[in-house]
């Protein structure tokens, strides 16, 4: 006996009923919803799990406008009176070439059923063996659904129309939501045999329940959990909810992984590995990036691949190898782990289509992904990566071409490249080694069991600075933390700064694209006051002139030091590649964020926190001076501001609520602060005077709010950190 699961499934979608008429004087299920009409997304549902020439649309009353509006590629069923659901099922019944088979019903004004909970209803009617099969919820509102009526034993009897329920029957809380799968062998019986209902003459579907059940056929349910489900469509503040529903869906965690989706935040792709980063993401992603270079026919300037240490790098660069040699692009693959500084100065060099570069970066233990650089060195801007996901999510594994890499190195298609003593080199050229050896520094490095000990271990050996490393060895798990160099994380570096009587602690994150700095009293010191000294240094001491460049979450005491001696400072998205190709625009000295990157004019076009330490010890060495008697001789240039700044789990329904409430509502003051500028260019920045204030922005990421402020004193920062919590926590945001 053939399975019920090969079966040919059909779908029926009842759209000829009179249903609400919205404010325009539309039918409520062609009114928009989104980027889609209400019917487009009862459309889009169906064709999830069949194919267009499955999906049959009975039409009726406007059929007129519902055939025009979905145009003429759909199979349309018209039902010439309206009497009743089990009526218009028949209808499509009698326009099927055959009565094998399952039939999907489902009614045009219900939009907001995700595709799983319709695979679900399908995967238990045929698990179940069920002839019918319907779609279940306990919703925590009253809803003018079907009860359903079970026996002792939890099976399925009857359904009862909300109009026709008794007060007891109304007490039942689980509804039928209106989706059902039934066998079209079974239903069309029944549905010829209907008869109308003695209060209003249709012809139900829902009756037909009972008639099976009383002839021995099996019924069954699948339950439905999310609450925003069973939303039904029927006036326009219900339509206003269902918008709201499907945006908040958009942000929610994990999305991208649950539909196995690539997606680039603002530093690459990142996901949970097996999950979202899978070997057979990773191949798709390489096969769109080969692709592309093929378009552009620079398939022999090649790409790099490098990785770090994070579990399965090392296999997700070699399974890319392979994607690009089976393009016959050729590819270099580093031979042993990396850091991300390092892989964008050999794809700059060597003048690469790609530079790919498998980490991270500072995330858990548990993520691992790619940061994919164009040939001089800067990551991919938004409109490329873009491009580049739309392609990589429209293939499938029978797409991807490869070639085995045993194959590939023996071919010499793929060959193996190691470009440290290179990148060393060409960062001793930027750094004052013979001043450095003069100082006779103690130094001690916290590479966070990343990649960076290596090459920066090289130049600090070099430089004659007597260095000590902790956490050097290779772990995966990052000593069960994330290898993001905070406070909290470095907390044995501090330790060990006081103890051992060092002259500086550095650290990078996990693949050393980030720096950290720890003075000689063991206190870590702010990214935004290394950008702060570093700047001052460049332009006092080694003389370069320009401006600086930071984003918008970096403080506003590069904008006054920049002001002082007479240079501009750029502020820019969150990113850096705006960080980069706003320096290239204006030829600025410097460019930083206050996560930790940051970079000089010269060399290479991404963060370096390699560079950034060394540079930072020169700065040390040249002045002879303590960081802290540094730290003063700047804050006597630009006086102080104090920051302060949070992280929050972020929900779907705050990214939509938030930026929402600023835009109805604009703020002139934060508590006793007068606002003087907003600035929607990444999140919501709030301008105040003296170069005070306050940002909300959802990392691009993470399912998180951040929350910055800056202030002229600890007090008033404080004060407004605490205006954008309550703001945040508001419960109209809910």
């Amino acid at each position: 006996m053939k399975s019920q699961s090969k079966l040919p499934l059909r779908a029926v979608i009842l759209a000829a009923g009179k249903d609400a008429i919205g404010a325009d004087g539309r039918s409520m299920m062609l009114s928009r919803l989104g980027d889609r009409s209400v019917l487009e997304w009862v459309l889009q549902n169906a064709l999830e799990v069949v194919p267009p020439e499955s999906v049959y649309i009975v039409v009726g009353y406007r059929r007129e406008e519902v055939c025009a509006h979905l145009g003429p590629a759909h199979r349309y069923v018209n039902q010439e009176e309206p009497l009743g659901t089990g009526h218009a099922v028949l209808q499509a019944a009698h326009a099927l070439p055959d009565t094998g088979g399952s039939l999907l019903i489902l009614y045009g004004d219900t939009p907001l059923f995700r595709p799983g909970s319709i695979r679900g209803l399908l995967n238990r009617h045929h698990l179940k063996g069920a002839q019918l099969t319907l779609l279940t919820a306990v919703p925590d509102r009253p809803l003018p659904y079907g009860r359903i009526i079970r026996d002792a034993a939890g099976q399925i009897v009857d359904i009862i129309e909300d109009t026709e329920a008794s007060p007891k029957v109304r007490e039942i809380d689980e509804l039928n939501v209106g989706a059902y799968v039934v066998d079209t062998s079974v239903i069309v019986p029944a549905l010829e045999r209907l008869s109308p209902s003695p209060g209003d003459g249709e012809y139900r579907l829902t009756d037909c329940v009972h008639q099976l059940i009383r002839a021995g056929h099996r019924v069954e349910s699948y339950r439905l959990y999310d609450q925003d489900e069973v939303q039904g469509i029927n006036s326009a503040e219900d339509m206003a909810q269902a918008e709201f529903i499907l945006q908040k869906r958009m942000f929610r965690p994990r999305r991208q992984e649950e539909q196995n989706l690539v997606t680039f935040g603002t530093g690459g792709w990142r996901a949970i590995i097996g999950e979202g980063f899978t070997m057979h993401n990773v191949r798709r992603l390489s096969q769109a990036l080969a692709n592309e270079i093929t378009r552009q026919g620079t398939e022999k300037r090649g790409v790099i691949i490098g990785y770090d240490r994070r579990f399965l790098s090392r296999q997700a660069a070699e399974a890319s190898a392979e994607v690009f040699a089976g393009n016959d692009v050729f590819a270099v693959l580093l031979n042993e782990d990396a850091p991300t500084p390092l892989i964008t100065y050999a794809t700059a060099v060597r003048g690469s289509a790609y530079g790919l570069a498998f980490t991270a970066s500072h995330n858990p233990p548990e993520w691992n992904g790619l940061k994919v650089f164009r040939g001089d060195g800067s990551l991919l801007l938004d409109h490329e990566t873009r491009q580049i996901e739309a392609e990589t999510n429209s293939l499938s594994p029978q797409d991807v071409i490869k070639l085995e890499l045993d194959i590939a190195m023996e071919s010499g298609i793929v060959e193996r490249g190691d470009f440290t003593n290179d990148y060393v080199d060409a960062v001793e050229k930027l750094i004052d080694l013979q001043a450095i050896r003069n100082a006779a520094l103690k130094v001690i490095v916290d590479p966070m069991y990343g990649v960076g000990q290596l090459t920066l271990g090289t130049v600090l050996t070099e430089a004659r600075c007597r260095v000590a490393f902790i956490h050097e060895r290779h772990n995966p798990l990052f000593g069960g933390r994330s290898p993001a160099p905070n406070p909290e994380a470095l907390r044995l570096l501090t330790s060990s700064m006081r103890e051992g009587g060092y002259d500086l602690g550095l650290a990078m994150d996990g693949d050393a694209d980030r720096v950290a700095i720890v003075d000689e009293l063991g206190e870590y010191i702010s990214i935004n006051d290394v950008l702060l000294l570093l700047y001052w240094y460049m332009h006092e001491v080694r003389g370069e002139r320009g401006g600086v460049v930071r984003n918008l979450a970096t403080t506003h005491l590069l904008d006054r030091l920049a002001r002082g001696l007479g240079e501009e400072c750029y502020e820019v998205p969150v990113g850096f590649k705006h960080i980069v190709s706003t320096m290239v625009e204006h030829q600025a000295v410097l460019g930083g964020e206050s996560s930790g990157g940051l970079t000089i004019r010269g060399h290479i076009l991404g963060k370096d926190g390699i560079f950034a330490c060394a540079l930072f010890v020169e700065m040390l060495a040249r002045t002879g001076r303590k960081i802290s008697q540094l730290r003063s001789t700047v804050y006597d240039l630009t006086g102080r501001l104090y920051d302060v700044e949070e992280t929050f789990p972020a929900t779907p329904e705050m990214r939509i609520a938030v930026p929402k409430r600023l835009r109805e509502a604009p703020c002139s003051h934060i508590g006793g602060y007068k606002v003087v500028k907003i600035s929607h260019m990444d999140g919501i920045k709030l301008y105040l005077e003296n170069d005070n204030w306050a940002l909300l922005r959802f990392s691009g990421t993470e399912p998180v709010l951040r929350l910055v402020v800056e202030a002229d004193t600890p007090q008033k920062a404080g004060e407004l950190m605490e205006w954008l919590k309550q703001f945040v926590g508001s419960p109209s945001l809910g």
